[in-house]
Protein backbone atom coordinates (compact mmCIF):
# COMPACT_ATOMS: atom_id res chain seq x y z
CA UNK A 1 0.00 0.00 0.00
CA UNK A 2 1.49 3.02 -1.07
CA UNK A 3 1.22 6.61 1.28
CA UNK A 4 -1.21 7.93 -0.77
CA UNK A 5 -3.95 5.40 -0.23
CA UNK A 6 -2.82 4.79 3.16
CA UNK A 7 -3.98 7.94 4.12
CA UNK A 8 -7.33 8.04 2.14
CA UNK A 9 -7.68 4.60 4.03
CA UNK A 10 -7.23 5.97 7.32
CA UNK A 11 -9.19 9.26 6.89
CA UNK A 12 -12.79 7.30 5.04
CA UNK A 13 -12.57 5.09 8.06
CA UNK A 14 -11.63 7.82 10.72
CA UNK A 15 -15.04 9.35 9.09
CA UNK A 16 -16.77 6.04 9.04
CA UNK A 17 -16.22 5.55 12.60
CA UNK A 18 -16.91 9.51 13.58
CA UNK A 19 -20.28 10.16 11.11
CA UNK A 20 -21.76 6.51 11.32
CA UNK A 21 -20.79 4.82 14.11
CA UNK A 22 -22.53 6.96 16.83
CA UNK A 23 -25.88 7.55 15.48
CA UNK A 24 -26.05 3.69 14.74
CA UNK A 25 -25.34 3.15 18.00
CA UNK A 26 -27.61 6.06 19.29
CA UNK A 27 -30.29 3.71 17.89
CA UNK A 28 -28.81 0.67 19.39
CA UNK A 29 -28.92 2.50 22.93
CA UNK A 30 -32.58 3.36 22.45
CA UNK A 31 -33.17 -0.16 20.75
CA UNK A 32 -31.70 -2.20 24.21
CA UNK A 33 -33.07 0.47 26.36
CA UNK A 34 -36.61 0.26 25.15
CA UNK A 35 -37.06 -4.08 25.02
CA UNK A 36 -35.07 -3.74 28.65
CA UNK A 37 -37.55 -1.24 30.26
CA UNK A 38 -39.50 -4.11 31.35
CA UNK A 39 -36.80 -5.19 33.67
CA UNK A 40 -36.80 -1.73 35.28
CA UNK A 41 -40.83 -1.53 35.62
CA UNK A 42 -41.14 -5.11 36.80
CA UNK A 43 -39.56 -4.47 40.41
CA UNK A 44 -40.76 -1.52 40.46
CA UNK A 45 -44.73 -1.17 40.62
CA UNK A 46 -45.43 -3.07 37.70
CA UNK A 47 -45.37 -6.54 38.94
CA UNK A 48 -47.86 -5.49 42.29
CA UNK A 49 -50.16 -3.21 39.90
CA UNK A 50 -51.03 -6.26 37.19
CA UNK A 51 -50.41 -8.77 39.70
CA UNK A 52 -47.60 -10.36 37.67
CA UNK A 53 -45.81 -14.02 39.30
CA UNK A 54 -42.41 -14.75 38.54
CA UNK A 55 -43.19 -16.77 35.56
CA UNK A 56 -45.54 -14.44 34.03
CA UNK A 57 -43.46 -11.84 34.13
CA UNK A 58 -40.41 -13.93 32.26
CA UNK A 59 -43.30 -14.70 30.31
CA UNK A 60 -43.89 -11.26 28.87
CA UNK A 61 -39.99 -10.58 29.14
CA UNK A 62 -39.74 -13.42 26.68
CA UNK A 63 -42.73 -13.52 24.43
CA UNK A 64 -40.82 -10.13 22.40
CA UNK A 65 -38.62 -12.81 21.25
CA UNK A 66 -41.12 -14.63 19.52
CA UNK A 67 -42.44 -11.97 17.07
CA UNK A 68 -39.30 -10.41 16.49
CA UNK A 69 -37.95 -14.15 15.60
CA UNK A 70 -40.88 -14.18 13.18
CA UNK A 71 -40.54 -11.90 10.85
CA UNK A 72 -36.33 -11.19 11.70
CA UNK A 73 -35.34 -12.96 8.10
CA UNK A 74 -38.08 -11.37 5.83
CA UNK A 75 -37.13 -8.03 7.38
CA UNK A 76 -33.26 -8.22 7.09
CA UNK A 77 -34.01 -9.57 3.59
CA UNK A 78 -36.34 -6.46 3.07
CA UNK A 79 -33.09 -4.41 4.05
CA UNK A 80 -31.05 -5.08 1.82
CA UNK A 81 -33.33 -4.54 -1.27
CA UNK A 82 -35.16 -1.12 -0.10
CA UNK A 83 -31.70 0.08 1.76
CA UNK A 84 -30.87 0.91 5.42
CA UNK A 85 -31.41 4.10 5.63
CA UNK A 86 -35.02 3.45 4.69
CA UNK A 87 -35.67 0.55 6.51
CA UNK A 88 -33.98 1.38 9.68
CA UNK A 89 -35.83 4.34 10.07
CA UNK A 90 -39.38 2.79 9.62
CA UNK A 91 -38.21 -0.16 11.65
CA UNK A 92 -37.44 2.70 14.67
CA UNK A 93 -40.43 4.84 14.11
CA UNK A 94 -42.66 1.90 14.57
CA UNK A 95 -41.71 0.59 17.48
CA UNK A 96 -40.96 3.93 19.25
CA UNK A 97 -45.15 3.94 18.65
CA UNK A 98 -45.45 0.86 20.29
CA UNK A 99 -43.12 1.51 23.26
CA UNK A 100 -45.31 4.72 24.34
CA UNK A 101 -48.27 2.02 24.40
CA UNK A 102 -46.92 0.58 27.66
CA UNK A 103 -47.85 4.10 29.45
CA UNK A 104 -51.17 2.85 29.31
CA UNK A 105 -51.52 -0.85 29.44
CA UNK A 106 -53.90 -2.20 32.03
CA UNK A 107 -53.37 -5.86 32.64
CA UNK A 108 -50.90 -9.04 32.29
CA UNK A 109 -52.98 -9.46 28.86
CA UNK A 110 -52.48 -6.74 27.30
CA UNK A 111 -48.55 -6.55 28.46
CA UNK A 112 -48.07 -10.09 26.82
CA UNK A 113 -49.94 -8.46 23.68
CA UNK A 114 -48.04 -5.27 23.39
CA UNK A 115 -44.61 -6.92 24.14
CA UNK A 116 -45.40 -9.78 21.34
CA UNK A 117 -46.09 -6.29 19.02
CA UNK A 118 -42.78 -4.47 20.16
CA UNK A 119 -40.76 -7.76 19.37
CA UNK A 120 -42.24 -7.77 15.78
CA UNK A 121 -41.93 -4.12 15.09
CA UNK A 122 -38.18 -4.02 16.20
CA UNK A 123 -37.40 -7.15 13.85
CA UNK A 124 -34.60 -7.03 11.47
CA UNK A 125 -33.19 -3.72 13.74
CA UNK A 126 -30.08 -5.40 15.22
CA UNK A 127 -29.34 -7.39 12.30
CA UNK A 128 -29.83 -4.99 9.82
CA UNK A 129 -27.79 -2.58 12.09
CA UNK A 130 -24.78 -4.96 11.78
CA UNK A 131 -25.31 -5.62 8.13
CA UNK A 132 -25.28 -1.67 7.41
CA UNK A 133 -21.97 -1.65 9.30
CA UNK A 134 -20.65 -4.16 7.83
CA UNK A 135 -20.93 -2.82 4.53
CA UNK A 136 -18.93 0.26 4.97
CA UNK A 137 -15.88 -0.94 5.73
CA UNK A 138 -13.55 -3.97 4.77
CA UNK A 139 -12.96 -6.54 7.54
CA UNK A 140 -10.02 -5.79 8.62
CA UNK A 141 -11.43 -2.54 9.91
CA UNK A 142 -14.56 -4.24 10.98
CA UNK A 143 -13.42 -5.90 14.38
CA UNK A 144 -13.24 -2.02 16.12
CA UNK A 145 -16.16 -0.41 13.88
CA UNK A 146 -18.42 -3.14 15.77
CA UNK A 147 -17.11 -2.96 19.11
CA UNK A 148 -17.58 1.29 19.17
CA UNK A 149 -21.14 -0.15 17.49
CA UNK A 150 -21.54 -2.56 20.59
CA UNK A 151 -19.94 -0.44 23.05
CA UNK A 152 -24.04 1.06 22.99
CA UNK A 153 -25.43 -2.26 24.48
CA UNK A 154 -23.46 -2.33 28.09
CA UNK A 155 -23.40 1.39 28.23
CA UNK A 156 -27.35 1.54 27.59
CA UNK A 157 -27.35 -0.64 31.31
CA UNK A 158 -25.14 2.53 32.78
CA UNK A 159 -26.34 5.25 31.37
CA UNK A 160 -30.31 4.00 31.20
CA UNK A 161 -30.24 1.72 34.59
CA UNK A 162 -30.34 4.67 36.48
CA UNK A 163 -32.23 6.92 34.09
CA UNK A 164 -35.45 4.48 34.03
CA UNK A 165 -34.69 4.94 38.23
CA UNK A 166 -35.34 8.57 37.86
CA UNK A 167 -38.01 8.48 35.69
CA UNK A 168 -39.67 6.07 38.08
CA UNK A 169 -39.21 8.18 40.90
CA UNK A 170 -41.15 10.72 39.21
CA UNK A 171 -44.35 9.29 40.72
CA UNK A 172 -47.59 11.35 39.70
CA UNK A 173 -45.95 13.38 38.03
CA UNK A 174 -47.11 13.67 34.39
CA UNK A 175 -50.90 13.24 34.58
CA UNK A 176 -50.79 11.30 37.57
CA UNK A 177 -49.06 8.37 36.11
CA UNK A 178 -47.53 5.80 38.42
CA UNK A 179 -43.67 5.72 38.27
CA UNK A 180 -42.83 2.74 35.59
CA UNK A 181 -45.86 4.50 33.52
CA UNK A 182 -44.33 7.57 32.93
CA UNK A 183 -40.62 5.71 32.91
CA UNK A 184 -42.13 3.82 29.33
CA UNK A 185 -43.69 7.23 28.17
CA UNK A 186 -39.53 8.65 28.91
CA UNK A 187 -37.89 6.14 26.46
CA UNK A 188 -40.24 5.89 24.03
CA UNK A 189 -40.75 9.15 22.58
CA UNK A 190 -36.31 9.52 21.57
CA UNK A 191 -36.86 6.37 19.39
CA UNK A 192 -39.83 8.16 17.19
CA UNK A 193 -37.44 11.30 16.93
CA UNK A 194 -34.24 9.61 15.99
CA UNK A 195 -36.21 7.55 13.62
CA UNK A 196 -37.44 10.54 11.87
CA UNK A 197 -33.95 11.82 12.06
CA UNK A 198 -32.04 8.99 10.64
CA UNK A 199 -34.69 9.14 7.48
CA UNK A 200 -32.42 12.23 6.43
CA UNK A 201 -28.64 11.45 8.30
CA UNK A 202 -27.76 7.63 6.74
CA UNK A 203 -26.72 6.68 3.78
CA UNK A 204 -27.09 3.69 2.25
CA UNK A 205 -23.54 3.25 0.97
CA UNK A 206 -20.14 4.71 0.77
CA UNK A 207 -20.99 5.73 -2.96
CA UNK A 208 -24.04 7.61 -1.53
CA UNK A 209 -22.09 10.05 1.12
CA UNK A 210 -22.16 13.14 0.58
CA UNK A 211 -19.31 13.81 3.59
CA UNK A 212 -16.75 11.67 1.73
CA UNK A 213 -13.77 12.99 -0.61
CA UNK A 214 -14.10 11.42 -4.29
CA UNK A 215 -10.83 9.76 -3.18
CA UNK A 216 -12.26 8.12 0.08
CA UNK A 217 -15.60 6.96 -1.64
CA UNK A 218 -13.18 4.96 -4.50
CA UNK A 219 -10.86 3.67 -1.79
CA UNK A 220 -14.03 2.55 0.44
CA UNK A 221 -16.22 1.43 -2.87
CA UNK A 222 -13.38 -0.72 -4.62
CA UNK A 223 -12.08 -2.37 -1.12
CA UNK A 224 -15.45 -3.43 -0.29
CA UNK A 225 -16.31 -4.83 -3.81
CA UNK A 226 -12.69 -6.33 -4.41
CA UNK A 227 -13.21 -8.72 -0.83
CA UNK A 228 -16.74 -9.22 -1.89
CA UNK A 229 -15.60 -10.72 -5.13
CA UNK A 230 -13.17 -13.02 -3.44
CA UNK A 231 -15.41 -13.90 -0.70
CA UNK A 232 -18.39 -14.94 -3.13
CA UNK A 233 -15.90 -17.01 -5.29
CA UNK A 234 -14.67 -19.11 -2.45
CA UNK A 235 -17.82 -19.64 -1.32
CA UNK A 236 -20.26 -19.68 -4.44
CA UNK A 237 -22.02 -22.04 -2.52
CA UNK A 238 -23.37 -20.22 0.04
CA UNK A 239 -26.82 -18.38 -1.53
CA UNK A 240 -30.02 -16.80 0.28
CA UNK A 241 -31.49 -20.57 -0.48
CA UNK A 242 -28.77 -22.48 0.71
CA UNK A 243 -27.72 -20.23 3.86
CA UNK A 244 -30.48 -22.49 6.06
CA UNK A 245 -28.39 -26.06 5.31
CA UNK A 246 -25.24 -24.21 6.04
CA UNK A 247 -23.56 -25.68 8.73
CA UNK A 248 -21.59 -23.04 9.92
CA UNK A 249 -24.53 -20.60 10.21
CA UNK A 250 -26.55 -23.30 12.33
CA UNK A 251 -23.27 -23.81 14.08
CA UNK A 252 -22.57 -20.14 14.93
CA UNK A 253 -26.33 -19.87 15.41
CA UNK A 254 -25.98 -21.92 19.21
CA UNK A 255 -23.15 -19.75 19.94
CA UNK A 256 -24.79 -17.03 19.67
CA UNK A 257 -27.94 -18.68 21.78
CA UNK A 258 -25.58 -19.03 25.14
CA UNK A 259 -24.44 -15.87 24.49
CA UNK A 260 -27.94 -14.10 24.65
CA UNK A 261 -29.34 -16.57 26.89
CA UNK A 262 -26.73 -15.19 29.53
CA UNK A 263 -27.29 -11.76 28.74
CA UNK A 264 -30.80 -11.38 28.98
CA UNK A 265 -30.94 -13.49 31.82
CA UNK A 266 -28.81 -11.13 33.48
CA UNK A 267 -30.45 -8.12 31.92
CA UNK A 268 -34.10 -8.90 32.95
CA UNK A 269 -33.34 -10.43 36.44
CA UNK A 270 -30.73 -8.03 37.50
CA UNK A 271 -33.01 -5.77 38.99
CA UNK A 272 -34.99 -8.38 40.81
CA UNK A 273 -32.17 -9.87 42.09
CA UNK A 274 -30.86 -6.51 43.50
CA UNK A 275 -34.23 -5.97 44.75
CA UNK A 276 -33.69 -9.06 46.69
CA UNK A 277 -30.74 -8.46 48.66
CA UNK A 278 -33.25 -6.29 51.37
CA UNK A 279 -34.31 -10.26 52.24
CA UNK A 280 -31.37 -11.64 51.90
CA UNK A 281 -29.07 -9.45 53.79
CA UNK A 282 -30.78 -6.86 55.54
CA UNK A 283 -30.26 -3.92 52.87
CA UNK A 284 -32.23 -1.17 51.90
CA UNK A 285 -32.40 1.12 48.69
CA UNK A 286 -34.49 3.31 46.95
CA UNK A 287 -35.03 3.03 42.96
CA UNK A 288 -32.80 5.68 41.90
CA UNK A 289 -29.96 3.54 44.46
CA UNK A 290 -31.25 0.28 42.88
CA UNK A 291 -30.53 1.78 38.97
CA UNK A 292 -27.12 2.41 40.04
CA UNK A 293 -26.06 -1.02 41.34
CA UNK A 294 -27.95 -2.56 38.46
CA UNK A 295 -25.33 -0.29 36.08
CA UNK A 296 -22.25 -1.26 37.88
CA UNK A 297 -21.60 -4.46 36.30
CA UNK A 298 -21.74 -3.10 32.74
CA UNK A 299 -19.15 0.12 33.16
CA UNK A 300 -15.97 -2.71 33.20
CA UNK A 301 -18.25 -4.68 30.52
CA UNK A 302 -17.89 -1.70 28.15
CA UNK A 303 -14.31 -1.24 29.30
CA UNK A 304 -13.43 -5.32 28.02
CA UNK A 305 -15.27 -5.13 25.20
CA UNK A 306 -13.56 -1.98 23.51
CA UNK A 307 -9.85 -3.68 24.86
CA UNK A 308 -10.78 -7.09 23.64
CA UNK A 309 -12.17 -6.45 20.31
CA UNK A 310 -8.53 -3.63 20.18
CA UNK A 311 -6.74 -6.89 20.70
CA UNK A 312 -8.94 -8.60 18.20
CA UNK A 313 -7.91 -6.05 15.82
CA UNK A 314 -4.44 -5.86 16.45
CA UNK A 315 -3.71 -9.98 16.23
CA UNK A 316 -6.35 -10.97 14.04
CA UNK A 317 -9.79 -12.18 15.56
CA UNK A 318 -8.50 -15.85 17.02
CA UNK A 319 -10.83 -18.27 18.47
CA UNK A 320 -9.85 -17.94 21.93
CA UNK A 321 -11.32 -14.25 21.54
CA UNK A 322 -14.59 -15.61 21.61
CA UNK A 323 -14.23 -18.96 23.37
CA UNK A 324 -12.26 -18.27 26.53
CA UNK A 325 -14.86 -15.30 27.52
CA UNK A 326 -17.70 -17.87 26.90
CA UNK A 327 -15.56 -20.07 29.49
CA UNK A 328 -15.20 -17.80 32.27
CA UNK A 329 -18.78 -16.34 32.05
CA UNK A 330 -20.09 -19.87 32.31
CA UNK A 331 -18.10 -20.34 35.58
CA UNK A 332 -18.72 -17.17 36.48
CA UNK A 333 -22.69 -16.31 36.92
CA UNK A 334 -23.45 -19.47 39.63
CA UNK A 335 -20.55 -18.66 41.71
CA UNK A 336 -22.53 -15.27 42.24
CA UNK A 337 -24.93 -17.02 44.03
CA UNK A 338 -22.48 -18.08 46.49
CA UNK A 339 -21.00 -14.55 47.08
CA UNK A 340 -22.47 -14.05 50.70
CA UNK A 341 -22.91 -10.10 50.21
CA UNK A 342 -24.06 -7.75 47.61
CA UNK A 343 -21.00 -6.52 46.75
CA UNK A 344 -19.49 -9.85 46.45
CA UNK A 345 -22.42 -10.91 44.00
CA UNK A 346 -22.46 -7.97 42.16
CA UNK A 347 -18.31 -8.01 41.48
CA UNK A 348 -19.02 -11.94 40.27
CA UNK A 349 -21.89 -10.53 37.90
CA UNK A 350 -19.51 -8.29 36.90
CA UNK A 351 -17.11 -10.78 35.70
CA UNK A 352 -19.53 -12.20 33.47
CA UNK A 353 -21.22 -9.21 32.24
CA UNK A 354 -17.47 -7.93 31.19
CA UNK A 355 -17.13 -11.77 29.27
CA UNK A 356 -20.17 -11.48 27.60
CA UNK A 357 -19.39 -8.25 26.12
CA UNK A 358 -15.92 -8.80 25.27
CA UNK A 359 -16.96 -12.23 23.39
CA UNK A 360 -19.86 -10.31 21.23
CA UNK A 361 -18.30 -8.38 18.78
CA UNK A 362 -15.76 -10.27 17.76
CA UNK A 363 -18.28 -12.91 16.99
CA UNK A 364 -20.43 -11.09 14.35
CA UNK A 365 -17.04 -10.73 12.48
CA UNK A 366 -17.12 -14.10 12.13
CA UNK A 367 -20.38 -14.41 9.30
CA UNK A 368 -19.05 -11.92 6.89
CA UNK A 369 -16.17 -13.57 6.30
CA UNK A 370 -18.38 -16.12 4.80
CA UNK A 371 -21.43 -14.73 3.30
CA UNK A 372 -22.15 -11.33 0.88
CA UNK A 373 -24.67 -10.01 -0.11
CA UNK A 374 -28.60 -11.11 0.18
CA UNK A 375 -26.63 -14.37 1.72
CA UNK A 376 -25.29 -12.30 4.39
CA UNK A 377 -28.25 -10.32 5.12
CA UNK A 378 -30.22 -13.86 5.17
CA UNK A 379 -27.29 -15.78 7.61
CA UNK A 380 -27.03 -12.77 10.27
CA UNK A 381 -30.62 -12.48 10.51
CA UNK A 382 -30.90 -16.29 11.10
CA UNK A 383 -28.09 -16.26 13.54
CA UNK A 384 -29.56 -13.49 15.22
CA UNK A 385 -33.32 -15.52 15.01
CA UNK A 386 -31.95 -18.88 16.60
CA UNK A 387 -29.66 -17.08 19.35
CA UNK A 388 -32.79 -14.44 20.32
CA UNK A 389 -34.87 -17.88 20.84
CA UNK A 390 -32.58 -17.08 23.89
CA UNK A 391 -34.08 -13.75 24.44
CA UNK A 392 -37.52 -15.96 25.11
CA UNK A 393 -36.61 -18.87 26.95
CA UNK A 394 -34.11 -16.97 29.44
CA UNK A 395 -36.61 -14.84 30.58
CA UNK A 396 -39.34 -17.50 30.85
CA UNK A 397 -37.10 -20.27 31.97
CA UNK A 398 -35.76 -17.98 34.59
CA UNK A 399 -38.89 -16.98 35.78
CA UNK A 400 -40.28 -20.58 35.56
CA UNK A 401 -37.45 -22.32 37.59
CA UNK A 402 -37.48 -19.84 40.25
CA UNK A 403 -41.34 -20.34 40.79
CA UNK A 404 -40.63 -23.70 40.99
CA UNK A 405 -37.84 -23.94 43.19
CA UNK A 406 -37.87 -20.96 45.26
CA UNK A 407 -34.83 -18.98 44.41
CA UNK A 408 -32.12 -18.09 41.54
CA UNK A 409 -30.11 -21.27 41.95
CA UNK A 410 -31.05 -23.90 39.31
CA UNK A 411 -31.50 -21.04 36.71
CA UNK A 412 -28.02 -19.48 37.29
CA UNK A 413 -26.47 -22.74 36.35
CA UNK A 414 -28.59 -23.40 33.31
CA UNK A 415 -27.46 -20.08 32.57
CA UNK A 416 -23.65 -20.65 33.06
CA UNK A 417 -24.52 -24.29 31.22
CA UNK A 418 -25.27 -22.59 28.22
CA UNK A 419 -22.67 -20.12 28.20
CA UNK A 420 -20.11 -23.43 28.70
CA UNK A 421 -21.60 -24.86 25.83
CA UNK A 422 -21.03 -21.68 23.46
CA UNK A 423 -17.42 -22.20 24.22
CA UNK A 424 -16.82 -25.77 23.45
CA UNK A 425 -19.23 -24.80 20.12
CA UNK A 426 -16.59 -21.91 19.16
CA UNK A 427 -13.59 -23.91 19.61
CA UNK A 428 -15.20 -27.28 17.65
CA UNK A 429 -16.11 -25.02 14.81
CA UNK A 430 -12.52 -23.61 14.43
CA UNK A 431 -11.10 -27.57 14.45
CA UNK A 432 -13.54 -28.67 11.77
CA UNK A 433 -12.71 -25.52 9.83
CA UNK A 434 -9.55 -26.57 10.46
CA UNK A 435 -9.70 -30.10 9.49
CA UNK A 436 -12.28 -29.06 5.95
CA UNK A 437 -9.85 -25.83 4.87
CA UNK A 438 -6.53 -26.73 5.96
CA UNK A 439 -5.86 -23.44 8.21
CA UNK A 440 -4.50 -22.91 11.34
CA UNK A 441 -7.09 -23.66 14.15
CA UNK A 442 -6.52 -20.56 16.20
CA UNK A 443 -7.01 -18.43 12.82
CA UNK A 444 -10.72 -17.22 12.53
CA UNK A 445 -10.04 -15.37 9.34
CA UNK A 446 -7.78 -17.74 6.90
CA UNK A 447 -7.31 -16.23 3.13
CA UNK A 448 -7.77 -12.89 3.84
CA UNK A 449 -10.81 -13.22 5.01
CA UNK A 450 -10.68 -11.25 8.06
CA UNK A 451 -8.65 -9.16 10.40
CA UNK A 452 -4.59 -10.26 10.85
CA UNK A 453 -1.64 -9.36 12.98
CA UNK A 454 0.47 -6.68 12.37
CA UNK A 455 3.51 -8.00 10.59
Amino acid sequence: MDTTQSVVEKSAIKKVAIRLVPFVALMFFINYLDRTAISFAGPNGMNNDLALSAAQFGFASGVFFIGYILLEVPSNLALHKFGARRWLARIMVSWGIVSLLFTWVGNVEQLYILRFILGVAEAGFFPGAILFLSLWVPSKHRSKILALFYLAQPLTTVIGAPLAGALIQQHGVFFGLEGWRFMFFGVAIPAIVIGIAAWFYLADSPAKAKWLTSEEKTWLTSALEKEKNETAASNKHVSVRTVFGNGRVWMLSLIYFGFIYGLYALGFFLPTIIAGFEGLYGTKFDVFQKGLITAIPYLPAAFALYFWSKDATKRGVRTWHIALPALIGGISIPLALFAGSPAATIAVITITAMSIFAALPNFWTVPTQFLTGAAAAAGIALINTVGNLAGFSAGYITGWLKDLTGGYTVPMFVVGGFMLLSSILMVTLSRQRKASEGIPAEALDPQGAGHHAEP
